[in-house]
């Protein structure tokens, strides 16, 4: 049997990985009391660890995999260890960071050597992972599953085990035709499949009928492509920039056999490896750059924003954590909200005033801002400071932001010329703003009484707070001279209307609504409101009453061209896929450009009356490949797929169609079903692909999604790349669809 570690090809002998192989026993760190030493072993796959524990689980329990890994950070670089790892030298230490909601796991080995090992191992592991093709990352999938699959190990394959083998990789395949497969198979007619044998079966499982089908079709009876046969095929892709050196390009990158290549011909082999690259997929590979003019003015930018950014679970007693801002900046976000109270010993706090989370310090939540604000993109990061301290711990704030961040701090205005014009954010590169209450001119040299209007919105919404909490809401809050200067370009203000003032509106306001008032404007005000946004940024925050940190859609603010769409990033859904498929493009910089309709100051443009429909999107929606099982501990549990394609715009655009389901067959489902939509207003859509698991009795699960800009999405056959709930990669797990974009 081939080797299941094929992850490993090229690193079998690295010390690193061997000692990883052979396994360790980690001090696993908790709290301050709590720290339990444990093994941890890479499996043979290369793609998983396994881990301890001191009451045994189920089996899926005891692993976590190297994709989903965010970062790994050496030494006392997590809130957990710089908090209770003291009993532990730095060097000893080390922290592997998850994407989604899964805790850090912070670790102490026994050495310096033996933590260098595991941090070195694990970022040879993530870098091979990353540079694998598609079918190789498939290739990978399947021989691990046939490892496991081979019970006694013996590197071959009954027929049992061949059967356990298809339940694993999600198909019920009836066991005659299984039967005959296994037979055409078995050379050796001894009712074991072996070697060669085992790499024909698999060949087998693994054919694509509708590639072969496409493929067929534009390379005639010789059955290749040459370059000219290719090229049409890219024209009739709609492929921007198809020509014949472009065509060749293609085959010397994809096609695997070497004569082939020689004579400038692609095989099916590398015809699939070329529709399961990233320049075969729905994603224009273009847009995943910066590839947006970024010298406009904030306000003309969708900015990603998180909500209550310090909690990890929910606004009423979940904790705060550092944790939660390094893992927002790590998913794009370049607005992130501090909620600051007055805490013991003169050093201010944040947490959700009034309710049972847990506190953090002000000043360790900044340190987290200068460390991590820019790991993963290059322009501006707002704090949105919800301050209710006094003057003198807001003095401390001031100190605290000038001292940690130091020249990364704004503290006056780019350009004395034109100090309220909004800078752009190529401008900004590398630099903090502070969004905040600004005192008057006139008033500026001591604390001068300003309400927070936010709380003031909370306060009207809120109708079953407390009168205590009322009072202390909707009570004046001094402003201190020091955090004052602060608030350079976003500086908090009221939004009282919209109608044209005698005095003309100041770019460098930010007014912050609820998502209520936000609805309300865009029910009433409508072209007003989006005309107020192409001069000023309006932050929009979900409703106090979602005790649970639940979301609400940011599509209908992104439709009325609300920069500052803030989101609960800790809570997974629908709202967070929009989000993260809204800032998947522009090399997830966090800034996207706004379209022109949404720019220009005296536009037209309504989103509830947005005109006829000028464009129509056509999907048929062909296969679905390697789609995961749901439940891993059940090995008869087969998931029976359906498809659903979501459009999310203005609501005149707003649908959602699905095919019928596929019996048992996660495996290699298909449908071959066509779903039209008709749209008004395009350069604002976001198409959401989803996949569930039908079921008659309950709602159905969900199984993974992809969700992008219109904008964004090649015509064309196309793979979809899914994603899981938490926006992880469900690698190989793919749609295969193709798409037709008509705009007239």
């Amino acid at each position: 049997m081939a080797c299941p570690g094929r992850l490993l090809q090229g690193l079998t002998e690295d010390e690193d990985v061997r000692a990883m192989l052979r396994g360790s026993r980690l001090c696993k760190i908790r709290s301050r009391t709590w720290h339990k030493e444990r093994l941890y072993r890479l499996q043979e796959d290369g793609l998983s660890v396994w881990f301890q524990r001191r009451i045994p689980r189920a089996p899926s329990q005891h692993i976590f995999f190297v994709q989903h890994i965010e970062a790994v950070r050496e030494g006392h670089q997590s809130e957990g260890l710089r908090r209770f790892g003291d009993a532990f030298p730095p060097a000893r230490c080390l922290t592997i960071a998850f994407k989604g909601r899964r805790k850090n796991l912070d670790l102490a080995a026994a050495t310096p050597e033996e933590a260098q090992r595991w941090v070195r191992g694990l970022g040879k592991l993530r870098a091979r992972l990353d540079a694998m093709s598609q079918r190789e990352r498939l290739d990978h999938w399947i021989h691990s599953y046939l490892h496991r699959a081979d019970s006694n190990q013996d590197s071959k394959m009954s027929f049992k085990e061949i059967k356990s083998l298809l339940r694993m990789v999600n198909v019920d395949m009836n066991d005659m035709y299984a039967y005959r497969l296994f037979k055409e198979c078995d050379h050796s007619n001894n009712e074991r499949l072996e070697g060669a044998e085992i790499e024909e079966f698999l060949r087998r499982l693994l054919k694509r009928p509708e590639l072969e089908e496409i493929f067929h079709r534009y390379s005639g009876e010789d059955r290749v492509l040459s370059a000219p046969e290719l090229l049409e095929f890219l024209e009739d892709q709609g492929e921007d920039g198809a020509t014949l050196a472009r065509a060749q390009q293609l085959i010397h990158t994809y096609e695997l056999n070497e004569t082939a290549k020689q004579h400038e011909l692609m095989t099916l082999d590398g015809f699939m490896m070329y529709l399961l690259s990233p320049e075969g997929a729905a994603l224009d590979p273009a847009h995943t750059c910066v590839f947006q003019d970024m010298d406009q003015p904030l306000s003309h930018y969708f900015i990603s924003s998180s909500h209550n950014t310090y909690l990890t679970d929910s606004q009423i007693g979940g904790p705060s954590s550092t944790e939660a801002y390094v893992r927002a900046f790590a998913q794009g976000c370049r607005c992130v909200e501090l909620d600051c109270w007055e805490g013991p010993g003169g050093e201010p706090v944040i947490y959700h005033g009034h309710t049972l989370t847990s506190k953090i310090l002000f000043r360790d939540v900044v340190q987290a801002v200068r460390d991590h604000a820019f790991t993963l993109s290059p322009y501006p990061v707002i704090l949105s400071l919800e301050n209710h301290c006094g003057l003198e711990q807001q003095a401390v704030m001031a100190r605290h932001l000038r001292a940690i961040l130091g020249d990364v701090l704004v503290t006056q205005a780019l350009d004395s010329q034109n100090p309220e014009e909004l800078p752009s954010p190529e401008q900004l590169k590398g630099r903090v703003l502070v969004k905040g209450k600004k005192l008057p001119a006139a008033r500026s040299e001591d604390g001068r009484i300003l309400s927070d209007q936010e709380e003031e919105d909370e306060e009207e919404e809120e109708a079953e707070a407390t009168e205590q909490r009322r009072r202390l809401i909707s009570q004046a809050k001094q402003i201190s001279p020091e955090l004052s200067a602060l608030a350079v370009y976003c500086c908090a203000t009221r939004l009282r209307t919209l109608r044209p003032n005698p005095v003309p509106p100041q770019p460098c306001q930010v007014s912050s609504l609820s998502e209520r008032k936000a609805k309300k404007l865009i029910r009433e005000a409508g072209n007003s409101f989006v005309r107020h946004n192409t001069r000023q940024l309006t932050r929009v925050y979900p409703l106090g009453l979602r005790m649970n940190s639940a979301n609400y859609s940011p599509q209908e603010m992104w439709n009325s061209g609300c920069q500052l769409v803030a989101l609960n990033f800790q809570t997974p859904g629908y709202e967070m896929d929009l989000n993260a498929g809204r800032f998947l493009i522009n090399g997830q910089c966090g800034y996207i450009l706004k379209p022109a309709c949404l720019r220009q100051p005296d536009t037209t443009f309504d989103p509830e009356c947005p005109g006829p429909p000028r464009t129509t999107l056509t999907i048929q929606v062909l296969t679905a490949q390697q789609l995961p099982k749901l439940n891993t501990e059940k090995p008869n549990s087969i998931v029976d797929p359906l498809v659903r394609v979501e459009i999310h715009g203005v609501p005149a655009d707003c649908a959602r169609k699905e095919t019928n389901y596929v019996l048992n067959n996660g495996f290699n489902p298909r449908w071959g079903q066509t779903l039209q939509f008709q749209l008004r207003a395009p350069e604002l859509v976001l198409v959401r692909f989803v996949v569930e698991d039908y079921d008659t009795t309950s709602p159905n699960d969900f199984v993974g999604q992809f969700t992008l800009p219109l904008n964004s999405l090649k015509q064309g056959y196309r793979h979809i790349h899914l994603l899981s709930k938490d926006g992880a990669s469900l690698s190989p797990a793919t749609l295969f669809v193709h798409i037709r974009i008509q705009r007239f």
